[in-house]
């Protein structure tokens, strides 16, 4: 029978991957006290969280959540970082932190709704430019073409202004 104490991790970790679009799980493995709080303080910047979990507990949250799928890697020392928002900001920030203060962090993998993550699709993941620009690509790709169009509709009109501009000013000229 599990204990109140393991009850209420349960009923936490169960919150918080009901709570979040995505995770991602890192092998935190000879990483000292102090470079983990580092990072979790880094993480939670961007409105990330980072728990470290016992896979047994993290197995019986996640079930509870409806997220099964999702525990084929969770195996060894691990933590999961969850994330509400944007994965690919969180991805960034854990990456770029991870190569820039030289940790003996590796990522595990992850998981996109129901989906898992292969390690190699976190760092995918990671590459991609944030929500906010890949929405302005896409606007200006439907952008360009219906300024093209808009600029062959007007042309005829402006060729007839143009003549006609010409011509009063020929007229002008006569008088």
């Amino acid at each position: 029978m599990p204990t109140e104490k393991k009850k209420q991790i349960i009923d936490n970790l169960e919150k918080s991957f009901a709570q979040s679009d995505s995770g991602i799980m890192i092998n935190y493995r000879g990483t000292k006290t102090s470079e983990v709080v580092a990072l979790r303080r880094k993480l939670r910047e961007i409105g990330t969280e980072m728990h470290v979990v016992k896979n047994s507990l993290a197995r019986i949250a996640a079930g509870k959540a409806g997220k099964e799928q999702i525990t084929a890697g969770f195996e060894g020392p691990m933590a999961i970082v969850f994330v509400k928002g944007d994965i690919s900001q969180s991805a960034k920030v854990l990456t770029d932190h991870i190569a820039a203060t030289k940790l003996a962090v590796s990522i595990k993998g992850g998981f996109l709704g129901n989906k898992s993550l292969t390690p190699g699709e976190v760092s995918t993941i990671a590459s991609l430019p944030s929500r906010e620009i890949l929405i302005a690509k896409m606007l200006g790709g439907i952008q360009g073409p219906l300024y093209g169009l808009l600029n062959q509709i007007n042309a005829p009109l402006r060729g007839l202004a143009n003549i006609l501009q010409g011509r009063i000013q020929q007229l002008e000229g006569v008088k």
